[in-house]
């Protein structure tokens, strides 16, 4: 029979003892705990819980969507902080401003009431049309797990856990339920594995979301490869994996192959760990309990971490809607705006303008509903549109009009939404009629990949339109994901991305355009001039994948974002890493500390002198870029390996030092299913944006 505690014995048990270390009290947990409660364990509890254990005063570990902020549908319709997008955080390129918004978000889930943050995603963005490109940070798995770490630790500082998603290769969101990805060995661990690998390694997660797709056969959920042999065994993971929503409902899956994986949490309820069923497993040796021991007591140990474990009333409160988390967020997005194309017409000048007209469809549009764009939706108890934000700056100073005719300047807010369905099933071709009933189309969200490139024709028509009518036209593009532009970028002064900027958007937009911050974002992803340019948009087989067969191909291997563009030539139309400023830099005096190095755990500094030229405040992100020269295998033309932010008054110089461990200049080999740098010269490429490399020098591996 059971043992029945009274609260006060409760409040005595080992396990509640927080002067006893984390393991012991999870030893002493899962002793007490029937074999009946660690089944209830393994599966969730109204949606966004684990199941509570009532018996001994165990509660629910409780999770929220994310990573925005904390999602209203995850946290009982809770207004908190709208932050910006993740791609604008990662158009950034500042680490210290990541972990920033990781401790602010934490504050947010703990005054919530909630445990964890199902964030951040750290998919690598294949194809400009992903539906989700807008959550990821970007293209390059260096500059993915450079900002994510410290997000990650920023989040887990404040005893909140995060989930870093989805483990692996969910690229798409056309079929991503059962498209399997075919893909190689090398191009798995080098490019979609890489930042995983450095998140767990260096920053330590509580936990990992497992994909919705397949990869190469085999669903994420039950892939022993990837959980078992590689995160568990081979990477030293120490906390709990967590299936997608509903990833694990297939037929193809069963109760032995999800738990012999790894997987400790089946969400958001029991399909292959309903209690008959592993009751049956366990009574026919199909499963072993040590199993369930290993998944429950993962479990347990993050709970322990979060607080589930302790009086309540002990946890920090946490805070959300501070006037510093509203400040934080306009900082994320006035930083992470890129500023594409400026002839000589930004910033702004309120002395010199009588007049604004404020045109488009995304120039008074709110983007913080409930799940809208997916289950990062978060709404704000208020939000700054941009014709706010613009009427705010001007106050009574300029006259906003209508007719662009009758202004002085333009600005055409233009961009993307967070609807599913786009509209244009008319564009999609016959290959995809096939299936439409199985693929829906929209703009940037959650369960619908983009039909174009190219923005909405009825924008196309307005901005051509509306340069006709007035030539001091601005486009500022609000989105989460790259956009054909040739069409009209010739023919306006110049571009803005602005991203999707939170609930501070309008009043960061304004700062941008009139002055007050100078733009010194930075493309985490390439912009090509035509789809057909971008890797997987080769052939229907290598995007969206043979429909028939529920199979795409990553037959670009490696090649990815501009290393792609870069191999065959292929002019971007804006390039990865690109962004201009209000003011000019110089590149001088490139050296090291060393030229040689000698093992992958070596490290060597990069010293280079920047120089603010130009007449006014800003930040240049100096980037580094490594060539093998001698390799055995193919290599790319250009890889990260290294940046740093610096800010710069007027005709100030400083001397950046930028160091480079020996393992970001690797590639993953297949032979001995490890990294490995063969001997030989190898260019390091200092630059503005990889394709604007102002210095170079070598260093030596032997």
């Amino acid at each position: 029979m059971d043992i029945i505690y009274s609260k006060q014995e409760i409040a005595h048990l080992p396990y509640r003892n927080s002067r006893l270390s984390l393991e012991k009290r999870v030893e002493d947990l899962l002793k007490r705990l029937t074999l009946d409660e660690k089944i209830r364990l393994l599966s969730g509890h109204r949606i966004f819980n684990t199941a509570p254990i009532r018996r001994l005063g165990l509660g629910r570990l409780r999770m929220t969507d994310g990573p925005f902020g904390v999602a209203m549908h995850s946290s009982g319709l809770s207004k908190n902080t709208r932050f910006p997008s993740t791609k604008a955080l990662a158009a950034s390129w500042n680490r210290a401003l990541a972990k920033r918004f990781g401790v602010a978000i934490a504050e947010e889930v703990r005054a919530n009431g909630r445990h964890m943050l199902l964030a951040p995603g750290i998919n690598i963005d294949r194809t400009p049309l992903n539906g989700r490109t807008f959550e990821y940070f970007g293209e390059d798995p260096y500059l993915v797990k450079e900002l994510a770490i410290p997000f990650v630790r920023g989040v887990q500082n404040q005893q909140v856990g995060a989930c870093i998603k989805h483990f692996v290769a969910n690229n798409q969101e056309i079929l991503r339920k059962t498209i399997s990805v075919e893909i190689d060995e090398r191009t798995l661990h080098e490019i979609y594995l890489r930042a995983f690998e450095e998140v767990v390694k260096e920053a330590e997660p509580f936990s990992v979301m497992t994909c919705y797709n397949r990869i190469n056969g085999v669903y994420g959920s039950d892939n022993s490869y990837l959980l078992r042999e590689t995160l568990f065994d081979k990477w030293g993971f120490e906390g709990f994996i967590v299936s997608d929503w509903g990833a694990t409902d297939h037929k193809e899956l069963t109760t032995k192959s999800c738990l012999k994986a790894g997987l400790s949490l089946e969400m958001p309820s029991g399909k292959k760990y309903k209690q008959n069923l592993l009751e049956k497993a366990l009574s026919s040796g199909e499963i072993k309990e040590d199993w369930i021991n290993d998944a429950v007591s993962r479990l347990l140990l993050v709970a322990g971490k979060t607080g589930v474990l302790d009086d309540p009333e002990t946890l920090p409160k946490g805070v959300k809607n501070s006037i510093e988390h509203q400040s934080l967020s306009r900082e994320i997005a006035e930083e992470g705006m890129v500023l594409l194309k400026n002839e000589g017409i930004l910033p702004l000048k309120l002395d010199s303008i009588n007049s604004i007209a404020v045109l488009g469809p995304n120039m008074n549009k709110k983007f913080g509903k409930i799940l809208y764009g997916g289950s990062s939706a978060v709404k704000a108890p208020y939000e700054i549109t941009p014709i706010e934000g613009i009427k705010e700056f001007c106050s009574k100073d300029v006259k906003l009009v209508h007719d662009p005719s009758e202004a002085d300047v333009v600005l055409l807010f233009m961009g993307l939404n967070h609807n599913k369905d786009g509209g244009r099933r008319d564009f999609v071709s016959g290959f995809f009629k096939k299936r439409k009933n199985a693929l829906i189309y929209g703009h940037d969200s959650e369960g619908a990949d983009r039909a174009q490139l190219e923005l909405p024709q009825s924008q196309v028509d307005l901005i051509r339109d509306t340069v006709k009518k007035n030539p001091n036209t601005v486009v500022i593009l609000i989105n989460g994901s790259p956009l054909g532009m040739k069409e009209w970028l010739n023919d306006v002064p110049a571009v803005l991305e602005a991203w999707y900027g939170g609930m501070e958007s309008g009043n960061a937009i304004a700062n941008v355009l009139f002055g007050e911050i100078n733009p010194s974002g930075k493309l985490p992803i390439t912009f090509p001039e035509q789809l057909i340019d971008s890797p997987a948009h080769k052939s229907p087989k290598t995007y969206p994948g043979d429909l028939d067969d529920l199979k795409v191909y990553y037959e670009e291997g490696i090649y990815v974002g501009y290393r792609h563009f870069e191999k065959f030539e292929i002019a971007p139309l804006f390039p990865f890493g690109f962004g201009l400023s209000y003011t000019t830099f110089s590149y001088a005096n490139l050296s090291l500390n060393k030229n040689k190095l000698q093992s992958l755990d070596d490290t060597f500094n990069l010293y280079v002198d920047i120089t603010n030229t130009g007449e006014r405040f800003g930040a240049e992100i100096v980037q580094v870029y490594a060539n093998s020269l001698e390799s055995s295998v193919d290599r790319p033309l250009k890889e990260l390996v290294g940046f740093a932010k610096v800010e710069l008054n007027s005709k100030e110089k400083k001397t950046v030092q930028i160091s480079i461990r020996g393992k970001d200049l690797a590639y993953y080999d297949v032979m001995t299913h490890d990294w490995k740098l063969d001997p030989g010269t190898i260019r390091i490429l200092v630059g503005s944006s990889s394709q604007d490399i102002h210095l170079e020098t070598e260093i030596h591996f032997s």
